[in-house]
């Protein structure tokens, strides 16, 4: 019966309905799990559940020992800042090798070589381009480090990634997006070829490396809980049939959840503010940590501000309105802009400074597409939608329609920082010997 009962629930009917209540939700045939949903989705704060050893790697390095490791992840998929993260802590002050893998795939798609719409071509898989197949690969690194077996001689670089990009921008049999994409191979992470740059945000949209001048420049718009931004892709697993991870045009689509005109760009609403570079005079590469730094304010005590990178294609046959291609994105909740471990509400109209931290990337913008950046206050269902009242997410019943400013003057300027590198002083990895153990 209790199986019968959950697979009664059409949850696409209950993502419309959020946020659920004990009780009365989808889970509801299940106490137990609904009871672990609703503790966890209560559990705003960064308490003492979400620093146990298991959760949170960066409160137990030194209870690690110091022995070889390699850290595989990709760039779409949930676990990339966590990747990341555990090379920086089980690296630092360290003897033994560590080494890290970053495909272009979705969760452990190792060999599939499209994240959603994003087609990135045959190179794009691990078998044959990093090791003759997996179990090869983790043959020779236990043969090596246990056995004491000489290496076979292959390159043995710090970090292997996946440089998306370059692609044609066509659309290939299965209706897929070619941005290609090739490996790359680097002696650290961050790439030391990849320096930080700040592009500043202006009032007029544009995205470049002057500080704005204009006093008092800000952009407002309204954040409604009710008819919050659509996912379309993004670094999301185990999301079926609600969301979709991967690469795909920044359009409603009717593949996608709370989508209402199918069709029409995102950058068509009201309440999602772009910034973009001009059409790019050369190649250039972004390979690295993504910080987006805002000066915001709002006449609510909470709301969220988020941020998505986005590689702008120009036009062509195939899609004559140019492709907005997400790479990575990231939300910051207001109610947190003092302290993770205590909510602090927001004074109405006051100005803060706030940071998204975007998941990393690495991709090649061609010459002649745009670095996009979006802003906006809901990319719902990959984020819980924020009720702007003060009240917590999980529990809120008063939905409030706030209005939302960016701020983009010299005194606030804002802007996000990307790591951009030459792509010639990139390094292309070697294709492996391919020999199995």
């Amino acid at each position: 019966m209790t199986l019968a009962a959950l697979e009664a629930q059409d949850i696409r009917q209950w993502f419309s309905r959020m946020p659920w209540r004990p009780g009365h939700s989808p889970l509801s045939a299940v106490p137990e799990y609904e009871d672990y949903l609703f503790e966890q989705w209560r559990a705003d704060t960064f308490d003492a559940s979400w620093q146990q050893l298991g959760i949170y790697a960066q409160g137990y390095y030194d209870a690690i020992p110091d022995i070889p490791v390699v850290l595989m992840s990709s760039w779409y998929d949930a676990y990339v800042r966590t990747t990341l993260e555990n090379h920086a802590g089980l690296t630092a002050g360290r003897q033994s090798p560590v080494r890290l893998i970053m495909g272009p795939w979705l969760h452990g798609d190792r060999n599939i070589t499209h994240s959603g719409d994003a087609e990135f071509g045959p190179q794009a898989a691990f078998d044959h381009h990093i090791a003759a197949h997996w179990l090869a690969f983790r043959l020779a690194w236990f043969q090596r480090w246990l056995q004491g077996r000489p290496q076979d001689g292959a390159a043995d670089p710090a970090a292997r990634l996946f440089l998306m990009g370059g692609g044609s921008g066509r659309r290939n049999a299965q209706g897929r997006f070619d941005h290609g994409g090739a490996w790359v191979q680097a002696d650290a992470w961050p790439v030391p070829q990849a320096r930080p740059t700040a592009f500043y945000l202006h009032a007029d949209g544009r995205l470049d490396l002057a500080p704005p001048r204009t006093d008092g420049a800000r952009i407002r718009y309204q954040a409604d809980p009710r008819h919050p931004v659509p996912t379309i892709g993004g670094s999301l697993t185990s999301g079926q049939p609600v969301f979709s991870g991967g690469g795909f045009d920044q359009r409603e689509d009717a593949r996608f959840f709370g989508v209402q005109q199918p069709g029409l760009p995102l950058a068509s609403r009201d309440d999602v503010i772009v910034f973009q570079t001009a059409p790019l005079e050369q190649d250039l590469a972004v390979v690295g940590p993504v910080t987006v730094s805002l000066f915001i304010s709002s006449d609510c005590p909470d709301t969220d501000f988020t941020a998505k990178l986005i590689d702008v294609y120009p036009a062509s046959p195939d899609d004559p309105d140019g492709y907005a291609l997400n790479l990575t994105d990231g939300i910051f909740r207001c109610r947190f802009h003092a302290s993770w471990e205590q909510a602090s509400l927001l004074e109405p109209h006051k100005v803060y400074a706030i940071t998204i931290e975007p998941f990393a990337t690495c991709n090649l913008f061609k010459r002649g597409h745009r670095i996009r950046l979006d802003i906006a206050s809901s990319n719902f269902p990959k984020y819980d939608v924020n009720p702007n009242s003060g009240e917590s997410a999980a529990d809120a019943r008063e939905k409030r329609v706030a209005l939302n400013t960016v701020h983009l003057s010299p005194a606030h300027p804002s802007s996000i920082t990307l790591c951009v590198a030459e792509p010639q002083a990139l390094v292309p990895l070697p294709t492996p010997a391919m020999t199995t153990g």
